[in-house]
């Protein structure tokens, strides 16, 4: 396979993606030209909802083509165009064969949420600190622990379960709403959790959060959104701020008396319109921070 990569001006991207898109590329990728730079821009967006902007002030748009002679076709068509103008070809290459599955690993390496806590892809050994752990296989389901919100939820449920060796479990009866890959509801388990629902509206992730519990020697009950009933001491729930607006009633009404909930999927910036909508139920309050994204919570 071959890659055209273009460089453009924000105001282009869009037409010179469709204009790819209609000469058959597979692919058309656009990224920050300047990341990695002190002129990097930060673009934060969510599903559903308009992006904040079609690309960056110099993006690099990067289209895979199945030969080159398409490749080369694409790149003398686009550069007549009247929509070109202020774009350049940076080059057509060919896309070097790789062990896929190698390189895609080779991207996730042993996360550590405490010292002692890490999570761990399970082609990897574990680090001899790790006094627990959640093994894990990424897949198509989001949560591998590298993502902050994950983090911030991990680092929440590590600092409030049962210390390493103790028993009783202070986390109660959990829930963890919207659970992806089920890495919340398996940390949870993990400090003592012995009560855990995990729900998702994609059955994808329900099958996910089912295998990566078995993987993980814990007991869970995964399944759809139904499936939660009557409250819990710890809900949590890492969505996006949108989605966790329209679920303030519902998932406050599945927390205890003393018990927390506990959101994430939150931008510094949302915090004062999360508090607002959750404001006729519970408290919300900033619990941690990390990359720009806040951990949110309230205590019933």
């Amino acid at each position: 396979m071959f890659e055209l990569s273009l460089m453009c001006p924000e105001d282009r991207v869009e037409s010179l993606s469709d204009a790819l898109d209609a000469l058959q590329a597979l692919s058309v990728s656009v990224e920050d030209a300047d990341a990695q730079t002190d002129a990097e821009q930060a673009l934060f967006g969510e599903p559903g909802m308009p992006p904040p902007k079609d690309g960056w002030q110099r993006s690099r748009v990067v289209a895979l083509f199945q030969n080159e002679a398409e490749a080369q076709e694409a790149r003398a068509l686009l550069e007549v165009q009247d929509f070109f103008e202020g774009c350049r070809v940076l080059g057509v290459a060919t896309v070097p064969e790789q062990d896929w599955v190698r390189l895609t690993q080779s991207q996730f390496a042993p996360v550590d949420i405490t010292p002692d806590f890490w999570i761990v892809p399970t082609w990897h050994e574990l680090p001899a600190q790790a006094t627990r752990s959640i093994r894990l296989d990424p897949g198509l389901a989001f949560g591998t622990g590298t993502h902050p919100t994950t983090r911030m939820c991990l680092r929440w449920i590590a600092a409030n379960g049962a210390p390493y060796g103790a028993s009783g479990n202070p986390l109660g009866r959990v829930l963890d709403y919207g659970c992806g890959s089920g890495i919340l509801a398996i940390g949870a388990a993990k400090f003592g959790a012995t009560d855990v629902d995990a729900v998702d509206i994609d059955p994808a992730a329900v099958e996910s959060t089912r295998l990566n519990a078995e993987a993980n020697g814990v007991a869970l009950k995964a399944g759809l959104p139904d499936q939660a009933s009557g409250t819990y001491q710890t809900v949590l729930a890492n969505i996006l701020a949108t989605p966790l607006k329209v679920l303030a009633p519902l998932l406050c009404a599945h927390v205890a008396a003393g018990g927390h909930l506990v959101l994430a999927g939150i931008l510094e910036r949302q915090a004062d319109e999360l508090k607002e909508a959750y404001a006729p139920w519970l408290p919300l309050e900033v619990a941690d921070t990390q990359e720009g994204w806040i951990l949110m919570v309230a205590a019933r």
